[in-house]
């Protein structure tokens, strides 16, 4: 399961309800949980100092990590232009990214983002889209 910046900054500020956390927890501790280049970009950038970001940084380069190659480009465009064909071409490039990335590597995305409900329903990615928590409720 690969995950997005919209659970890792809510883990890290502390919002996450405690039984949801102990879940994420082990399955992060199993390597249940993978990482890709655009989720590892936008943890760095939501790091408040250069400590910080080379903790979290050494601690998530530790987990499974799937590689973006010539496929996840191709089927991140792809979804892209499915998206504007329906008028929702604005899903945040990242977020297209991650999900290509789960597509190709036959995993789901742990988030706390709509885009991704998105992306499963109305293009042809097929991944599990997984929700922290339910919509709304942190």
């Amino acid at each position: 399961m690969l995950i997005d910046n919209s659970v890792w900054s809510r883990l890290l500020a502390g919002t996450v309800p405690r039984v949801r956390l102990n879940l994420v927890v082990e399955m992060l501790d199993s390597e249940e949980i993978a990482t890709c280049l655009p989720f590892l970009l936008e943890a760095g950038y939501s790091t408040e100092s250069a400590a910080d970001h080379e903790q979290s940084i050494d601690r998530l380069g530790t987990l499974p990590s799937v590689s973006i190659d010539a496929d996840v480009e191709a089927t991140a465009r792809k979804a892209q232009r499915e998206l504007a064909r329906v008028g929702h071409h604005r899903i945040a490039p990242i977020d297209l990214m991650i999900a290509a990335c789960a597509h190709e590597a036959g995993y789901g995305v742990l988030h706390y983002d709509r885009d991704y409900d998105r992306i499963a329903e109305q293009t042809s990615l097929r991944f599990e889209s997984v929700w922290l928590a339910p919509a709304g409720s942190l």
